[in-house]
This record gives C-alpha cells, sequence and structure tokens, in this order.
C-alpha cells in the first residue's frame, strides 16, 4: 500500500490559542452546548451483542478509513476574505484552510457560499497504480447547515441535505470550471454508504479496492434513526478484524538505573543515572479523568523493535501509543497517535478488551447479514403499514398515485429523496 496518513500542517495553517479559541465558542454556539471540547461523535468498538443491535435497528455501514478523522468548519470570515473554512482534528485544534469555495444552490454565478455550517468527515490521502496522489476530505455527517442544526434528524435526512444543498452546487462548480482542480488543497466527496445489511459486498468489493487507495482498517456502522451525538456514541460501532483491535496508550519509560563506576567518578558523576543506552521498561497507562492517568500493564519491545522506535526520532516518553495485543497476548507497538492528545478512557478500555475477548469475524458479520435483511425489510413493511392505517379515508383515495421511490444505496452513498 502506498499510502501515507495526510500531514494536517501540510493542509491548513494551526490558529493561534486566541483565535481557536473564539472558533471553538461559535461551535459551540452553533451546536447550542456551552462545552467547548471537540464536537464531534466517537464511536463504540464491536462486540458480539452487536450482532443483534444490527437486527433491531436500521443501521448504515461504511468502510472504516485509515485517515485523520475532522470536522470542517464553514466560519464567518472579514470583509475583505468572508469565506473562511477550518479543519477541527481530534485534539479540537483548528487549521485554516485557503482556496476552498462552496458555493449555495441554484447561483448559477457560484458568487454565494455557505456559513455556520459544520460537516464531519475525514482526511484521507489516496494513492493510484501511476504513483499519483490525491488529497480527499470524506464527508459522513453533517451537524449545522447555514446556522440550522440537522443533528436532531436522522442520519439518511442530515446527508441529503448536504448532498442537495452542499455537494451538488460544489461539483457542478468543477464540472463547468474543471481547470480550477488543479487548485484545490484537496476535493472533497460524500462517503460511499450501504444498508448495513451489504457487508459481504464491502467485504468482497469495496474494502479490497480502498485498500489499495487509501488504506482501511475495518467498518463504521451507524443508526440511521438516532440523533447526532456529540462525545460517545452507543449507535456508532467500530468493528476491526479481531487482529486490528487497538488501545491508544500514554507510553512512559523507564530505563535502568546505573551506578556510577571509575570512569564516571573521574568525569564528575557521583550520583545513579539512567542509563539511556539500556533497553527500557515500556509502561502503558490509560485516562482516568482529565489528566489523571492509571497504570494498565505493559508493552513488549524486542531489541531489534526498540532501535525501530529510536530510528523514528520522535519523542516516546509520553507520547500517545496506539497498541494491539498479539497470540501472546502481549501489547505490541502499533503506531504513534501524533493526532491525539491523551490516551483512551477507562471505559473505552474496557470496550475495547470485550471486542477483543469477545470477538466479531467477518465471516460472523457476513453470516448474519440475512437476518439483518430480514428485520430491516420487516420493519419497512410495518412502517408503510401503519401510515395506511393512520390514513384518513379520504386522503388515501386522493393517494392513490404511485409513492416516491424508497431509498436505494449505490457507491455515491445513501441516496434518498430530499426533503425540506
Amino acid at each position: 500500500m502506498g499510502n501515507s496518513v495526510p500531514d494536517l500542517d501540510a493542509v491548513g495553517m494551526k490558529a493561534e490559542p486566541e483565535l481557536a479559541d473564539q472558533f471553538r465558542r461559535e461551535v459551540a454556539e452553533l451546536l447550542g452546548r456551552k462545552n467547548l471540547n471537540f464536537p464531534g461523535a466517537q464511536p463504540v468498538s464491536f462486540s458480539r451483542r452487536h450482532l443483534m443491535e444490527l437486527q433491531r435497528e436500521d443501521y448504515y455501514v461504511c468502510e472504516k478509513t485509515d485517515g485523520i478523522r475532522c470536522l470542517m468548519y464553514f466560519a464567518r470570515g472579514e470583509p475583505d476574505n468572508p469565506e473562511v473554512h477550518y479543519l477541527i482534528d481530534r485534539k479540537n485544534e483548528y487549521r485554516y484552510v485557503p482556496g476552498l469555495h462552496f458555493p449555495m444552490p441554484d447561483d448559477e454565478s457560484f458568487q454565494s457560499f455557505h456559513v455556520d455550517t459544520l460537516v464531519d468527515g475525514e482526511l484521507v490521502k489516496d494513492t493510484y497504480d501511476d504513483g499519483t496522489q490525491q488529497l480527499k476530505f470524506l464527508v459522513f455527517d453533517c451537524l449545522v447547515l447555514d446556522g440550522q442544526s440537522l443533528m436532531h434528524r436522522t442520519l439518511d435526512k442530515r446527508l441529503a441535505y448536504f448532498k442537495a444543498k452542499v455537494l451538488k452546487p460544489y461539483n457542478a462548480l468543477y464540472e463547468r470550471f474543471p481547470e480550477e482542480k488543479q487548485h484545490r488543497i484537496f476535493a472533497v466527496e460524500d462517503k460511499s454508504t450501504q444498508f448495513s445489511y451489504g457487508i459481504e459486498m464491502m467485504f468482497r468489493e469495496i474494502i479490497p479496492k480502498v485498500k489499495k487507495i487509501h488504506g482501511n482498517d475495518g467498518l463504521i456502522f451507524t443508526c440511521r434513526s438516532t440523533p447526532y451525538r456529540i462525545g460517545t456514541d452507543e449507535h456508532i460501532l467500530k468493528w476491526k478484524p479481531p487482529a486490528e483491535n487497538t488501545i491508544d496508550f500514554r507510553l512512559r519509560l523507564e530505563f535502568p538505573i546505573l551506578e556510577p563506576d571509575s570512569d564516571d567518578e573521574a568525569d564528575g558523576i557521583a550520583e545513579p543515572y539512567p542509563d539511556y543506552d539500556a533497553l527500557p521498561i515500556f509502561h502503558l497507562f490509560v485516562l482516568l479523568n482529565d489528566k489523571e492517568y492509571q497504570p494498565f500493564g505493559e508493552m513488549h519491545v524486542t531489541p531489534s523493535e526498540w532501535e525501530d522506535l529510536k530510528a523514528l526520532q520522535t519523542p516516546l516518553d509520553d507520547a500517545i501509543v496506539e497498541c494491539s495485543k498479539d497470540e501472546n497476548h502481549r501489547w505490541r507497538f502499533h503506531r504513534i497517535r501524533d493526532d491525539k492528545a491523551d490516551a483512551n478512557h477507562i471505559s473505552t478500555v474496557e470496550k475495547v478488551l470485550e471486542s477483543i475477548e469477545d470477538r466479531v469475524t467477518e465471516e460472523d458479520l457476513i453470516r448474519v447479514a440475512p437476518a439483518i435483511k430480514t428485520a430491516w425489510k420487516k420493519r419497512a413493511q410495518g412502517e408503510v403499514d401503519e401510515r395506511k392505517r393512520a390514513r384518513p379515508p379520504v386522503a388515501a383515495a386522493a393517494a392513490a398515485a404511485p409513492a416516491a421511490p424508497p431509498p436505494h444505496v449505490n457507491g455515491n452513498g445513501v441516496k434518498r429523496k430530499f426533503e425540506e
């Protein structure tokens, strides 16, 4: 796989603390909340009990991209630069991205633009067979559109608003002026989404394709009917292959202490000192409360792996590291999480451990897909029957004309008749 995770600092300029705080307050006001922390939803790890959850409720599924999770804020700028856009990363830092333009619908001049808008997505770097690369921001949710909160609406309605009001005119702009594509820092697309029972197609067709382009490390299931929830959302399910279930820890290194020998004393060293040439103990910590950490275990590192870690030339002590369990139940290094300021909270760790111990395989998901489809269709028919029962006789006679087609799904994502 030739792709790599995008570098946010190469994409946008980080806002100074005072300006970032102003934007945090603006976003909190848009969302009707007082809390200024990261305003995105966070998934829970998939465990065996969720197989029944997928049969109880309507879920959509998309591939879990190996990119950087960000929200994009369409802010109000200054008179000389009225249209400004910021990416909000998991650390709740804001980066200004120049040159983006999202025209309003039905504006043939393409001069108008959206403000007071917040969308959720992921920045990825696509790598193609000829070696060329392209940055893309893949949108999978819309929280606020032109100052109107959509968080209480169902997922399909939120996506329908985004596609009709933002994505459609954006694409029309670049169809009219294709030469402008070369000036985009990244392209904006919606993320390909399927009904939850399309699991086998995800594994057989979609994931093999995206693995070559921008990497993949699992699936995300999102409930259709529940509102957008900031923070941990029990209705967003993150499935990873059992071998790739990971936890983000805070790493602290403990080096052996050497007593000064005669050479040290000759150099004026009289006190014991750490042996930084030795293999340290790799202590792993999880988050309890704000900035309060609890020891959890140790990361197993071989001498050759220690040399590889040192070759990264990145500070390791106090870093956030992503680890997985090996076949001997030892925690092993996966990668450094530069995009995160804190380790996983103990509650998240417990859920991931549940997923590891109560693992659900690709075969398990494919096996339950027919039952998910049957339950979905039964609910859909029940809704139709309920509407018929609730419809007054006069209205029922007047509604003899064919109904609008039901929502369907294709490679462009969830498609549904747009409703105001």
